[in-house]
């Protein structure tokens, strides 16, 4: 097959990480695999005021920021500006893969010799940030829906119509996130993926850390994070912070902790609960929409109302206050749900869902 994939822009997002891994995992497998962005986006003064009337301060100033895309092997086009892609821009394929509302826009308009239309899915995009009726059109584009968690797929089906939508959950590389048997850390230990998006929910994490610490001495915070940490969301006294750690070390990180925490109030899939599960790592997450694909309460962690801190901060507790034998076996579970499925599975489905629109898009 020939692919295209269309991006908004390359960056250490995890919606970026699945893709590149899937145009790497494509392209070893013989297809041509071309790649389309828009280029890295600075922060322009309309921006950086909002921010600061928000309460997030004034943006630091940061350099164009590494990409999961760097060093791959397919070609890939960067446009030089923010603007809309054209035929021009892109190779004439058997498919074409939006992956952002934006690029679905775009996507929607080429022609027919840029292959059919595809609509690679990763969150609703419904944020503050984005023009919710422009975003909500583009999932009534004639394009193709192919998503990658329960809530999304019925999404589709029951809010917009659709009759079919492919559904190809993501993995996790275990080769990069793994953990040997482990007990619980010397000291109690909570992880989470520091962020200042609001719909991350980490004010929701941190006022529930700071509940859980009230009952668990000694309680301890371990937090990484692709942004530096902002002084209107700061991290509790003695927590320990990695900035854009090296991808090889964030598998230490996961292994370092007892429970690893996410209050997100949506999430397209969680693809760092997971990973925290291939290191050994129980989860307490909020019902967000894609965690609930793969967290069973009791099991591998426990799944609480999205905003509530309390009961956040109840199942840390519950966590923690595992005697060991009991901690040892959430742990497995955590593990056996992360190795269950694998990236050459997902892709199995990935490369079957574009074979599928290829031939529906040829008869049609």
């Amino acid at each position: 097959m020939r692919i295209t994939f269309v991006l908004p822009g390359t960056g250490l997002s995890g919606g970026t990480r699945v893709l590149a891994i899937y145009a790497e995992r494509l392209h070893r497998r013989g297809h041509v695999v071309n790649v389309v962005s828009h280029p890295w986006r600075k922060r322009t003064l309309l921006r950086k005021l909002i921010s600061l009337l928000r309460g997030r301060g004034w943006p630091k100033k940061v350099e164009r920021e590494p990409s999961f895309f760097d060093g791959l092997a397919m070609p890939h086009r960067v446009l030089q500006s923010d603007r809309p892609v054209t035929d021009s821009d892109v190779p004439d394929a058997d498919v074409v893969i939006a992956t952002w509302w934006k690029t679905a826009e775009s996507v929607s308009k080429l022609s027919p010799l840029k292959g059919a239309k595809v609509y690679f899915i990763q969150h609703y995009e419904l944020f503050d940030y984005t023009p919710h009726k422009r975003v909500k059109a583009t999932w009534r584009l004639p394009l193709y829906k192919i998503t990658i968690a329960k809530w999304l797929a019925e999404l589709a089906k029951q809010e917009y119509g659709d009759r079919k939508v492919w559904l190809v959950p993501n993995s996790v590389d275990t080769n990069q996130f793994y953990a040997l048997p482990r007990s619980r850390q010397l000291q109690p230990t909570v992880g989470l993926l520091y962020s200042t998006t609001k719909w991350k929910g980490v004010d929701v994490s941190l006022k529930a850390f700071e509940l859980a610490a009230k009952r668990v001495p000694e309680l301890r915070l371990i937090a990484f994070g692709a942004e530096p940490v902002a002084e209107w969301l700061p991290l509790p006294a003695g927590a320990s912070f990695h900035y854009r750690p090296a991808q090889e070390s964030i598998r230490d990180l996961y292994a370092s902790c007892d429970v690893w925490l996410c209050a997100s109030y949506s999430e397209g899939f969680g693809l760092p609960l997971l990973e925290a599960m291939a290191c050994r790592c129980p989860v307490v997450s909020t019902n967000a929409g894609g965690p609930a694909d793969f967290i069973q309460s009791g099991y591998n962690g426990y799944i609480v109302p999205v905003g509530n801190a309390e009961a956040l901060a109840g199942r840390l507790v519950d966590v923690l206050a595992l005697d060991e034998a009991k901690w040892r076996a959430m742990s497995d579970a955590a593990l056996r749900t992360a190795t269950r499925y694998t990236w050459d599975d997902a892709t199995d489905l990935l490369e079957a869902a574009l074979g599928d629109v290829i031939r529906d898009a040829r008869h049609t």
